[in-house]
């Protein structure tokens, strides 16, 4: 019991040292350094205060996206095509028969790295992906995670309907103005957040 006690009192020794700090009052930190942090800075009230505030695009008049028409952009996401696939939709077609016009299905390059990850089950999603049809958006970034390269498009390009099931990219999508979801819904196509003057069914939210 006593031996046991001993290496107890050496682990807690070894122990406190690793938590020791310097004092702010060290003479081995420099003067300039020795303020303390938990001081707070003077506010200087005469200092010119800078606000950064996002610059609104030019596309939107208010909430209605002036860039949206026919023949309509429609950036595909991962799990919309697997949807469609469970639901024997055809993509094209569909996307058609659900806003009335022509549709132009984009997919991009992590969207295709995300199938090819996923493996043999998933290789009827990327015959129809490959389909000389479906436009293909390259890719600058590092990594295949898909959302974020969605949500960075649609944000800097307000030409794009965004086709996705995903629940958090809907969620992300809804926060960004003037960018329509379609996803799959009892067994067809469903828009939201689409202008009424483009005659398209309206969705639920």
């Amino acid at each position: 019991m006593g031996k046991q006690k001993k290496t107890r009192k050496i682990v807690e020794k070894r122990f406190a040292q690793m938590k020791k700090i310097i004092s702010p009052s060290d003479n081995r930190i420099k003067a300039s350094e020795r303020a303390d942090p938990r001081k707070k800075k003077k506010i200087d009230p005469h200092e010119v205060k800078i606000r950064e505030v996002p610059q609104a695009s030019s596309a939107l008049f208010f909430q209605y996206n002036t860039q949206l028409g026919p023949p309509y952009h429609i950036l595909i996401d991962t799990n919309f095509i697997n949807f469609s696939i469970k639901n024997k939709l055809d993509v094209i077609q569909n996307m058609m028969d659900c806003l009335y016009a022509k549709c132009i299905p984009y997919v991009t390059d992590c969207v295709l790295g995300e199938l090819e990850k996923l493996g043999r089950k998933y290789r009827v999603a990327l015959r129809i992906i490959k389909d000389p049809r479906f436009e293909r958006l390259a890719c600058l970034h590092k990594g295949t995670y898909a959302d974020d390269c969605i949500v960075q498009r649609v944000t800097q390009h307000k030409c794009y309907i965004v086709a996705t099931n995903d629940k958090d990219l809907k969620r992300r999508i809804r926060k960004i103005p003037g960018v329509p979801i379609m996803y799959v819904a009892e067994h067809k196509y469903t828009i939201e957040r689409m202008p009424d003057a483009y005659g398209a069914p309206k969705g639920a939210v």
